[in-house]
């Protein structure tokens, strides 16, 4: 077991750079409206672009993870973390910054799914939910680094525009902070071994029965091998079309998983991840206040994520997912009542009563402390052990394109929405797909605590 947790927790240097690289962004915008003089829509799509190569990243990287394995995948996903960080901070131009960001997006894809697929492969069942929750604890971990590692920057350098060492602006080395953690990930990866799943998978039998060795011990490598071997197809390897049931229809399983990772992000939280310090200051506050409400939000999600680590294995994913939706449908409905009695000041900004902006600051932390006890943990979970050995590259595939798909709508949407119907009209559309998502969960969701990988079917 202590191997296990070992290599488990190199893999979730993976998620700390997912988080890293998703939260960074938000301390810059300012620095990328003025650097690359860009409106309201090119800053949405500097912001977002990242997305669309998270998008190919985790759809790539799910087939690519069948065909080359889930270590490999992740040591590519580690150079591109490093090459993505030192170009996002020395970019001239925003079409530049993009090409970097989406370098990045496909790090960030990549690690995303594989990840918590690496973890699923190599733990046993009954530690599995705790050592995938730990993923997201290490991705919060990241959002919250960026979070402090921002606001240190802007602080000692006065703001996010203004040049700090070597006359570089504090917000390009906001960015480069990231090379730090991206090496030491990369380095790390050359210790932890390849899935035994995959080898199987990959007909590499005595490489398999040399990780299940170490895994779990000699004495149950024979009775894990078969069980892996009865549950994949014998006449060939995995591929999309696995994804097909019988008369030709996506099964229900893949449906799911699209369902799961869709209304993660539907829910609108990476709006407070990526746009949360504008968001803060479009309604009063400074922008120090801004940076350091998104290290309370951090420090917040850490510990919803660590609560979860605690019940996942005991009382299953699907409470925790019902939970999570009602509550945050509870918190985004008092974050809606508060932004409406927004007024505008002589400057066009919105204007909070005291009472109103305490209400939407603690709303606001409550609503993240309900997703990261809930769907940000559980979503990776499900979507990392709930498919069949069979299709499981390929269901990841579709269902983080799904996810990544639905979170560049919602990054790329929510300045237009801001400037078309306020922060109030934006967040009521957040409330609805959180009570859209508890029905979803109510009626499609089945529970997978406690069941060995080859048991799952669909």
């Amino acid at each position: 077991m202590p191997f296990i947790i070992f290599i488990c927790g190199i893999a979730t240097l993976g998620g700390f750079l997912f988080g890293f690289d998703s939260g960074v962004i938000n301390g810059t915008v300012t620095g990328l409206q003025q650097a690359f003089n860009s409106d309201t829509a090119g800053t949405g799509f500097n912001v977002a672009s990242m997305l669309l190569g998270c998008a190919a990243g985790a759809f790539f990287a799910g087939r690519l993870a069948d065909a080359w394995g889930r270590r490999q995948l992740l040591l590519v996903s580690a150079v591109f973390f490093l090459i993505s960080a030192w170009g996002s901070g020395v970019a001239e131009s925003s079409m530049e910054f993009v090409v970097y960001r989406i370098l990045g997006g496909l790090a960030v894809g990549a690690a995303s799914v594989m990840s918590p697929a690496y973890i699923s492969e190599v733990a046993p069942a009954d530690w599995r939910g705790r050592l995938i929750t730990i993923n997201q604890v290490a991705l919060i971990c990241g959002l919250f680094g960026a979070f402090v590692s921002n606001y240190l920057l802007a602080q000692t350098a006065g703001s996010a525009t203004t040049p700090l060492w070597m006359g570089y602006e504090a917000w390009r080395w906001m960015f480069w902070m990231e090379a730090l953690p991206a090496a030491v990930f990369l380095l790390a990866l050359l210790w932890i071994p390849e899935s035994p799943r995959y080898l199987v998978l990959s007909r590499k039998i005595e490489r398999a029965r040399a990780v299940l060795g170490k895994l779990y011990g000699q004495e149950r490598v024979e009775e894990k091998l078969n069980a892996i071997r009865g549950s994949i197809a014998v006449d060939h390897r995995p591929r999309l079309t696995d994804l097909l049931d019988h008369a030709g229809k996506i099964r229900t399983i893949v449906w799911v998983g699209i369902g799961l990772a869709t209304f993660q992000q539907l829910v609108g939280i990476n709006v407070v991840f990526y746009y949360g310090a504008v968001l803060w200051q479009s309604v009063g506050f400074s922008e120090a206040d801004a940076l350091m409400i998104n290290i309370i939000s951090g420090a917040v999600s850490i510990g919803a994520c660590l609560i979860t680590i605690g019940l996942i294995d005991r009382i299953g994913r699907k409470p925790l997912l019902l939970a999570g939706s009602i509550g945050m449908a509870a918190t985004l409905a008092l974050v809606t009542i508060a932004f409406t009695t927004a007024s505008l000041d002589d400057n066009g900004n919105l204007v909070l009563s005291d009472s109103m902006g305490l209400l939407a600051l603690v709303a606001a932390n409550a609503y993240v402390f309900f997703f990261n006890g809930s769907w940000g943990p559980v979503m990776w979970t499900m979507l990392g052990e709930m498919f069949p050995n069979q299709i499981r590259g390929s269901g990841l595939a579709v269902s983080g394109l799904s996810q990544w798909g639905a979170n560049f709508a919602i990054t790329m949407t929510f300045p237009i929405l801001l400037t078309g119907i306020g922060l109030a009209g934006a967040y009521s559309i957040y409330m609805l797909f959180a009570l859209l998502s508890a029905v979803f969960v109510l009626r499609l969701v089945r529970e997978t605590k406690g069941m060995e990988l080859e048991q799952m079917v669909g």
